[in-house]
Order: C-alpha cells, then structure tokens, then sequence
C-alpha cells in the first residue's frame, strides 16, 4: 500500500525541480494543501499550450499524467477555469518553456 503525498508537498517539490533545471514555473492558483487535484499548463510561449491532469491508470494500477486540453492558450485557460468552478481545491501551474518541457515524466516526480 503506498502512501500519497499531500498536494503542497508535491508541489513544492515540483517547483524546486523545475527551478533547478531553469524551467520558469508559477502557482497560477493555489488549492487544497493536503488533497487538492493539481493540474499543469503548459505554455510554449507561442500562443499555444497543453494542460495536463493526474488520472488513475486501471491497467497498471498507476497514476499517469495525461493531457486534458491542448491547442490555443485562451481556449486552454478557459478549460481550466471550468475545472476550478467544479473543483474549488484545484491547484494550477503553469510552466512556460519555448522546448514544450515539464517534466511529468520524470520518474522522481511520480
């Protein structure tokens, strides 16, 4: 049984990781400190951007990232405001790097 980390301490460690590597990142909307969702926006800095969303992988049994809306960031944002009015306790970062990184895939980030 494993136990999850409360959403500030993630994010907090989420932010570090980025800074580190110079990856400009912002807490667009602070949530739930313990239980709150987090979803990331991804901005490349050319109008468009990706928001991604920590889903519940049936298969594996694992918890994944995957992308909740992508394309122009006006129509991006927009999505995400409409999950905050749903869910009050969300957290939004946003991540702005022209090379489309974020690092979600990193292992030590899981």
């Amino acid at each position: 049984m494993s136990s999850r980390l409360t959403s500030d301490f993630w994010v907090s460690a989420y932010l570090t990781r980025l800074r580190l590597v110079e990856i400009p990142v912002f807490v667009t909307r602070k949530g739930d400190k313990t239980a709150g969702s987090v979803l990331v926006k991804l901005n490349t800095l050319d109008g468009q951007a990706k928001a991604f969303q920590r889903q519940f992988d049936l298969m594996s049994g694992e918890r994944e990232w995957v992308v909740l809306a992508e394309g122009h960031e006006i129509d991006v944002d927009a999505s995400l405001n409409k999950q905050a009015g749903f869910d009050p306790d969300i957290w939004v970062l946003e991540v702005e790097d022209r090379d489309g990184r974020h690092l979600l895939d990193d292992p030590s980030l899981a």
